[in-house]
């Protein structure tokens, strides 16, 4: 009598979750931002959560404060010197911003050109924005003194004023200086930037454009301009957020003296928070911020996603 043995099929083992998620792409990349997600949450999300708090807040340094609703904001908007730096940071931001456009623009066209050391010269603009901004800033608090300001010892030597120009003591002089040094720091940027959008553009489109006998202000408004709209759209963002945001340049040169004439909302926001003790107030005017960001932001974004930004042509 024979037996006859019948063999089970063993099923293969499952993969683990790990060997899983090594072989999916979706699941191999979330992994790899993980870190990066930890670092934002860390050090971008709770800090602004726990402002937005704050801002609901009565706390002052060194006593936990208790959940008032929206008293800092109704306070802020019958506060003086809230709105003057709401002013303040408009108009800084808008000049500042133009200028830099302006400016930057120029400069990345001649760059672009065909001229003798244009690397060294290129390396020279740069200066400006790899220097630390307390330097900067120290560097034109020195250039702005009441009393050895090196561009009123030069007029007073050419004879075109009688008495030194007091720059930083004068609300609209202070006005003007701070744009100024905001300018000075921020060409580099928006050259530089501009100026990698114009290496893009196919030299072959000027040729052509050339032969059909366009001028050099029409090359550049036909098919410069709108070939480099989203690069601008994206350099003048971040502009703008950089400028709106502006603290130490400020903070160094004048506190946002005299007067409060060039209390920035961010100065303002860390005068009120740290050195008044008042974090709740100083929280409110720091997220009172956001909304003017998030208008930056979302202009540009949406303007992105136009046809005619993105080809130079209609929607």
């Amino acid at each position: 009598m024979s037996t006859t043995t019948i063999g089970t099929v063993q099923r293969p083992a499952k993969p683990s979750f790990l060997a899983r998620l090594s072989q999916s792409r979706n699941g191999l990349g979330l992994l790899f931002l993980l870190p990066a997600a930890a670092f934002l949450l860390c050090f971008l999300t709770y800090p602004l959560a726990l402002g937005v708090w704050l801002g609901f807040t009565d706390t002052k340094i060194g006593r936990p404060g208790i959940f008032i609703g929206l008293e800092n904001y109704e306070y802020l908007l019958h506060d003086r010197v809230f709105w003057i730096s709401v002013f303040n940071t408009v108009v800084y931001t808008a000049v500042a911003s133009v200028l830099k456009f302006g400016l930057g623009l120029w400069l990345a066209v001649i760059l672009n050109e065909r001229l003798p050391f244009k690397t060294f010269f290129r390396a020279i603009i740069l200066l400006p924005w790899v220097v630390p901004t307390v330097l900067s800033a120290l560097a034109f608090w020195w250039i702005y003194d009441s009393q050895f300001s090196i561009i009123s010892y030069v007029l007073l030597k050419l004879g075109l004023i009688s008495a030194p120009i007091n720059f930083l003591g004068d609300p609209v002089n202070a006005r003007i200086a701070v744009i100024a040094a905001n300018v000075w720091r921020g060409i580099p940027f928006v050259a530089i930037s501009l100026l990698a959008g114009l290496q893009t553009i196919p030299a072959s489109l000027h040729e052509a454009a050339a032969l059909d006998g366009a001028t050099s202000w029409q090359r550049f408004r036909r098919i410069t301009l709108p070939l480099l709209t989203p690069i601008i759209a994206v350099v003048m963002t971040f502009s703008v957020l950089f400028t709106f945001t502006d603290f130490q340049l400020i903070y160094v040169l004048t506190k946002g003296g005299p007067v409060n004439a060039t209390h920035l909302m961010a100065t303002l926001s860390f005068q009120r928070g740290i050195p008044g003790g008042a974090l709740g107030e100083g929280a409110a005017i720091a997220v009172a911020m956001v909304p003017f960001l998030l208008a930056a932001i979302l202009f540009s974004f949406f303007g992105l996603q136009r046809r005619r930004w993105q080809q130079g042509g209609g929607d």
